[in-house]
């Protein structure tokens, strides 16, 4: 897009990021995917950058100015990086988003400031190994005994679970009530009833730290529920839209830094005396990668335009999500069929960009629970 369509803060945003994750993350991002961990000191820069409290407001010690410069920030820094932009996503959305949006003065100003400024990542543990994330269907339990919260249970996915400092618990409080006895609660991570199992071994984002996580007979104060008691569902969607934003903006940024890679290359390689981008049908794929990029920075931008406005957007943020994360899959396979059998060796980068592309149709609401949810919508659609 071009830079007119932006506000002045939000190109400073942007291109902040960009610069950071040129300079810092596009020459490690190999590096972390061997080693499975995103180098510590990478997260504090992201801290002091900022990067990290874009959804808390100054007052609150973070650095939010809108959801456009947010999608933004996470496009460029996932171009540089897709491990580190799932990290920046699920840390903003689910983990500042529910203390920011829920939690009490107290438990705000325990932990908001920390999380906003990176001094402490946060996760999200609610989808569980059997259960997925079907709230009727959580096996995890909290009860009160005596001024303390028991928690017992198994969650499975928890992206950050071996570097957070603050997990973001869904547990069953009132069994009988269905998806109504859910609820939220704050545990911190050095808690010795809180354990980090494995960390799990994948196909992509390998420098994202992905765990199994137990809770066994976790004690917490009974002030760490988080919101009321019952509403953990509520809490659960609530950050949805937002979420789905950052996972749209995620799969771009993987996108795009595969299309730059293949255009470089295609602009570099010749065969049969030209340049791969002399080629007609090397030409035609380029252009179609091209095109569905800025489609997809459309759609997200108007996603969050809304969010901003404070407008509801599921439909729009579903539709951002779902569209990028199926043509970040097809911009990183065109980008390896353009390097040929180069594109197949680690050596290059479009290998590594197809893995980190795929998990971007299944977290945060697979494809198909986006075209349940676009479809719903569509009851309501004004004619």
């Amino acid at each position: 897009m071009n830079d007119l369509e932006f506000s002045e803060d939000q190109r400073m945003v942007r291109d902040m990021a960009r610069e950071f994750a040129r300079a810092e993350l596009a020459p490690r991002a190999a590096q972390f995917d061997r080693d499975g961990w995103i180098d510590d000191a990478v997260v504090q820069q992201m801290g002091e950058l900022g990067l990290l409290g874009m959804v808390v407001p100054e007052e609150k010690g973070g650095s939010f100015t809108d959801y456009s410069a947010y999608a933004l920030a996470v496009e460029e820094i996932s171009a540089g990086c897709g491990a580190t932009g799932a990290l920046m996503s699920v840390h903003n959305s689910v983990g500042c988003g529910p203390v920011l949006n829920y939690g009490s003065a107290e438990q705000q100003d325990t932990w908001l400031e920390k999380l906003a400024t990176g001094r402490a990542i946060g996760c999200f543990c609610l989808t569980e190994p059997h259960a997925g994330s079907e709230a009727h269907n959580l096996r995890t339990r909290a009860v009160l005994e005596n001024g303390e919260w028991v928690i017992n249970g198994a969650k499975q996915f928890v992206t950050n679970g071996k570097r957070a400092s603050l997990a973001v618990v869904f547990a069953i409080t009132d069994p009988e009530l269905g998806k109504r006895g859910l609820s939220a609660f704050l545990v911190p991570t050095d808690n010795p009833g809180f354990r980090v199992d494995r960390m799990e071994h994948k196909l992509g984002i390998r420098g994202s730290d992905t765990c199994a996580i137990t809770l066994d007979n976790c004690r917490i104060p009974e002030s760490s529920l988080l919101g009321v008691r019952g509403k953990g569902l509520s809490i659960a969607l609530s950050n949805l839209e937002g979420g789905r934003i950052g996972i749209a903006a995620q799969a771009l940024g993987i996108a795009r830094a595969a299309f730059e890679a293949a255009l470089i290359y295609a602009r570099d390689r010749t065969q049969f005396g030209q340049a791969l981008t002399e080629h007609q049908s090397i030409a035609n794929m380029l252009a179609d990668m091209h095109m569905k990029l800025n489609a997809t920075r459309l759609l997200i931008l108007h996603a969050a335009r809304l969010r901003t406005a404070g407008q509801p957007c599921l439909s729009e943020a579903s539709q951002a999500k779902l569209f990028a994360s199926e043509m970040a899959e097809d911009v990183c396979s065109k980008a390896i069929q353009i390097h040929g059998g180069y594109g197949y060796l680690e050596d290059y980068s479009v290998e590594r960009l197809y893995r980190d592309a795929r998990i971007t149709q299944i977290y945060e609401g697979t494809s198909e629970i986006q075209r349940l949810l676009i479809a719903r919508e569509l009851r309501h659609y004004s004619l």
